[in-house]
């Protein structure tokens, strides 16, 4: 009797197959723990201290937010650093600054953002990506948004430019004027900042080229 392949015996593959599938199991498994590690949101506490997280905690609207380039990733990192007022504060609580968080993503979902615009890589490519909007230099303080706003802060440009966004065109693709109110206006704005703060690990890669939106000068 001639010597059967291992190629074409089924018990092969089946033992094959259940070896794949249990250590492809425990490979998702550890995948999923690491995974949720790394994006849980961190809190006031690791703010204080000074603790890196890729998603910091609500807090981070009391403090300043840059885009600098870390050479040993190879591509841009957002910088906390230093208490910076947000429409007139920098002691926003952890419960004020969620519930303030909380309100602009609903507010996003409600005025469906993401029919025009993405939010870290989700939704569609008719308006610019708002990943990294708040380190926009336009809305800075040499900024062309504040000085057409007639603003004195980043914020408060922002928000204002939220509400009535037809009064302000700045791209042949204008904004219409979703009705967003003041208190709306100022959610969506601590989303955005709070979305800037995410470590997306250089995501959006044009966004680093923007003159101006490293090392926040």
């Amino acid at each position: 009797m001639a010597n059967k392949s291992v190629w074409s015996d089924n018990r092969f593959w089946q033992r094959s197959a259940t070896w794949v599938t249990g250590f492809a199991s425990i490979l998702l498994i550890w995948l999923t723990f690491d995974t949720s590690a790394q994006i849980s949101m961190g809190n006031d506490e690791d703010l204080k201290n000074g603790v890196t997280k890729r998603v910091p905690g609500p807090t981070v609207i009391n403090y300043k937010i840059t885009y600098e380039m870390d050479a040993k990733r190879g591509h841009e990192v957002p910088v906390i650093g230093e208490k910076e007022k947000f429409f007139g504060r920098d002691d926003w609580s952890e419960e004020e600054a969620g519930a303030l968080l909380h309100l602009g993503k609903l507010g996003s979902q409600a005025k469906n953002c993401m029919d025009c615009h993405t939010l870290l890589g989700n939704g569609a490519y008719y308006a610019p990506d708002l990943t990294k909007s708040w380190l926009d230099p336009a809305w800075g303080p040499d900024g062309a948004m504040q000085a057409l706003t007639g603003k004195n802060t980043k914020e408060e440009a922002m928000a204002e430019f939220l509400q009535h966004p037809d009064q302000y065109p700045t791209h042949a693709r204008m904004m219409p004027d979703l009705g967003i109110t003041a208190e709306e206006a100022k959610g969506l704005v601590a989303f955005l900042k709070h979305m800037s703060s995410i470590d997306t690990n250089g995501f959006p890669r044009n966004f680093g080229h923007m003159q101006g939106a490293v090392n926040g000068k």
